[in-house]
């Protein structure tokens, strides 16, 4: 790694803990730099404002969870739980909330679309990889694989990463997911327990 490229990642760490320890709002620039040592002027050299360092801290928090994902591929794991794992591992760690939850603010609309898109991005041709494996199997049975697994990972994000949902949604979600997959009844119904617990945690 470059000087320039190892400053900037470290500048960016230190502003992911700072995020989490104090929240994105109060959090300024003036206590980045100033807990960095460095001059104003090199923090602008590496990011324009704030809001490009909190997009930054995103993107990078998106990269572990690609790494977590891929090393999923790897796992001994049924076919249907590497697949939920895979989706779960493109959902920010608990602390990580106070940074991620600044994307649904109606002034962040934009970044928030971005970071979604990125995610999409990512995480489709790893849980396309899965279903490829699964279909080779003989677990499931579908085409349009790419764009199936894309519905799967908005659908997920959109109802289950904020714990507003009830048991009829993880019924109907189950269903719809099965179905989409060509997957026997049943062979997802374990998804049931993973978003109980996790909506507990």
């Amino acid at each position: 790694m470059k000087k320039g490229e190892k400053r900037k990642q470290e500048l960016l760490n230190l502003a992911y803990r700072m995020f989490i320890e104090k929240g994105y709002e109060n959090t300024s620039i003036d206590e980045i730099v100033a807990k960095a040592g460095i001059a104003k002027g090199t923090y602008y050299y590496y990011f324009a404002s704030k809001e490009a360092t909190l997009e930054a801290v995103i993107e990078m928090m998106i990269e572990k969870e690609s790494t977590v994902a891929k090393e999923l591929l790897a796992a001994q794991l049924s076919i249907p739980e590497k697949l939920v794992s895979v989706v779960n591992a493109f959902r920010p760690d608990k602390e990580e909330a106070v940074i991620t939850d600044v994307l649904e603010r109606k002034e962040n609309i934009i970044m928030h679309d971005k970071i979604c898109k990125k995610i999409v991005e990512v995480a489709v041709p790893i849980l396309a990889e899965i279903v490829q494996e699964g279909i080779a199997q003989g677990i499931f049975s579908c085409t349009y694989i790419e764009e199936r697994v894309k519905m799967l990972l908005v659908t997920s994000q959109h109802m289950f990463d904020y714990g507003n949902f009830g048991e009829k949604d993880v019924e109907v979600y189950i269903d719809m997911l099965e179905k989409s997959l060509g997957a026997k009844s049943g062979t997802m119904h374990f998804i049931s327990k993973v978003l109980v617990e996790g909506a507990k945690e």
